[in-house]
């Protein structure tokens, strides 16, 4: 009936009507893209100016190619799209390379991993089946699930799995290099069976195959496309790949021979990039996404307050904190040239003001990797308070004139924006001008590889095992080490920590290490946020997930 009334609107327009062309062209292509009628706006056509006019004939050409298009969709109108809204773009779509929270979103729904993690932090099967540790730690046998096929109709096998592990640590871009560092080789058993020797015992490798490092690509695909794989990742996941316009969206579609498929009940997925937090939210309330990720703290009444949407909270199992540039800082800032200043940058701030003026308290303050909830925290080494008096004397003790000038690089965000506003005022009380410097979220972390920043604020979304949340950063020339930190009995600890699986020993060793980092300070820790994820009402089997990520699989749209 709709699209009936759509066409019906065609002939009352007269020669004199005119419209903004890039106006309707936007809206006409955002609405089709999300499967979403088309509605022409009944507004004075006269009465837009200053802007590129359309021709009435032009006008209702393109009104009857939108009703085609929509009467196309209608053919199959029972078909459902669920439209997430994302706080940022992602970098490369490329589960060896990608290195984002929100890129791990998307992967959630294209790349199906060896395991998955539950509700409760277990280890649950996905493309594999089961795992078997020899008793020296040294082997790894899983067994893979049969049946399973990749986007472009391969199979998936021992020998693709063993070419995706391969992939990881091989590829020369690659950020999973570290996390499957202990891993020497890959054996193929038989067709469904493969097993991971590895150079020592590494207690965090299941915990890894959990995510990016456990995401399998079709190695036909990864073959063909070389370096230009991102542009159409081919996995084994719920949905496939159709387009990604930058900035602007990423399109799925359900895979039909997924291995899963009875539990698929979404036919496409519309990942929409929209950095700025209120627009997302009204887009939500409007009916113009279903989902949305990382709601502010300021809007969690507001959303609670509409009966039309639901909120998920969860603590995250990562951290936000400033990375401080300590080993490649070509400016020699003073941050780089002292533990004491930047001990002295870390006293000038009170996380739970932060917390407070930012967030409404519904975050967690925090100074290490993990949080103060977590089992592996060093309750020795409690959260400092403010102390700007301090803050003063390692200033002078280090031989640094205030003000101590700071290039502060700060992805955009209303969060983000007002935590370094925040930041900017106390730390000025004790002696530094820190300079925000506002950047696309990917663009910062081009620049931040390349070392073109002092201090960057940055979180990390986390993961089950505490060398994931700080192996990857602090170790010696780790991959996302992007500070370039070195420290040689850091580095023991850690390496040391990965060897044994006793929770107790491991414990004992990350205290050391907690130790060794807080003093150096090439990370100060903030605080842990809360996963605050909303959706409409008409999407049913949402569960929130301490990782934060969207699983598709389940969902449904009434």
């Amino acid at each position: 009936m709709k699209i009936l009334r759509l066409a019906a609107l065609v002939p009352t327009f007269r020669s004199s009507c005119s419209i903004a062309a890039p106006a309707f062209t936007n809206f006409v292509k955002s609405r089709a893209l999300a499967n979403l009628l088309i509605l022409v706006p009944l507004i004075d056509l006269k009465s837009l100016k200053g802007t590129r006019r359309l021709r009435c004939r032009d006008f209702r050409s393109a009104v009857l190619a939108a009703a085609l298009l929509l009467t196309f969709q209608a053919g199959a109108f029972a078909q459902t799209t669920l439209r997430i809204g994302l706080a940022e773009d992602p970098d490369v779509l490329d589960p060896s390379i990608g290195r984002t929270y929100v890129g791990r979103i998307v992967f959630a729904s294209l790349c199906d991993k060896l395991f998955d993690i539950d509700e409760k932090l277990n280890i649950v099967p996905q493309l594999a089946l089961s795992y078997e540790t020899s008793a020296d730690g040294k082997e790894m046998t899983i067994k893979l699930r049969p049946g399973v096929k990749f986007h472009d109709g391969e199979p998936f096998d021992a020998e693709a799995a063993k070419f995706s592990l391969d992939r990881h640590l091989t590829l020369p871009t690659s950020f999973r290099k570290p996390e499957l560092a202990a891993l020497d080789h890959v054996d193929v058993v038989d067709p469904l069976t493969v097993r991971l020797v590895l150079k020592m015992p590494f207690s965090p490798l299941i915990t890894q195959l959990t995510d990016r490092a456990g995401m399998m690509v079709s190695p036909k695909a990864a073959k063909e496309a070389g370096e230009k794989f991102s542009l159409h990742p081919v996995c084994a996941g719920p949905f496939k790949f159709v387009e990604r316009v930058q900035q602007d969206r990423i399109v799925f579609e359900k895979f039909s021979d997924y291995w899963n498929k009875d539990n698929v009940f979404i036919d496409r997925v519309v990942f929409l990039p929209i950095v700025d937090a209120t627009v997302r939210l009204a887009n939500l309330k409007s009916g113009g996404l279903d989902l949305i990720e990382r709601v502010l703290a300021t809007d969690i009444k507001e959303v609670r307050a509409d009966a039309k949407l639901k909120l998920s909270s969860a603590l995250e199992l990562g951290y936000m904190g400033l990375t401080i540039n300590v080993g490649n800082d070509k400016n020699k800032g003073g941050l780089s040239q002292s533990e004491k200043v930047r001990q002295a940058l870390d006293l000038s701030i009170d996380r739970e003001a932060v917390n407070q003026v930012v967030f409404n308290g519904e975050f967690m303050p925090g100074n290490q990797w993990i949080s103060p909830e977590h089992p592996y925290y060093q309750k020795a080494f409690p959260i400092p308070k403010r102390d700007v008096a301090r803050a003063k004397a390692l200033l002078k003790e280090a031989g640094v004139s205030p003000p101590v000038g700071v290039d502060l690089m700060v992805p955009k965000g209303a969060e983000n924006e007002a935590v370094a506003q925040v930041l900017q005022s106390m730390a000025a009380e004790a002696g530094f001008d820190l300079k925000i410097r506002l950047i696309e979220f990917a663009t910062s972390f081009k620049q931040a590889q390349a070392g073109e920043f002092q201090a960057f604020l940055i979180g990390w979304s986390g993961r089950i095992d505490p060398d994931g949340n700080a192996y990857v950063f602090l170790h010696t020339k780790a991959p996302q080490n992007d500070g370039v930190y070195s420290n040689a009995e850091a580095d023991k600890g850690f390496e040391e920590a990965r060897l044994t699986s006793d929770s107790a020993a491991r414990k004992a060793i990350y205290e050391k290490v907690t130790g060794i980092v807080l003093r150096d300070e090439p990370i100060v820790y903030l605080y842990h946020r809360k996963l605050l994820i909303a959706h409409t009402t008409r999407l049913e089997g949402y569960r929130p997930m301490p990782d934060g990520l969207v699983r598709v699989v389940g969902l449904k749209l009434k």
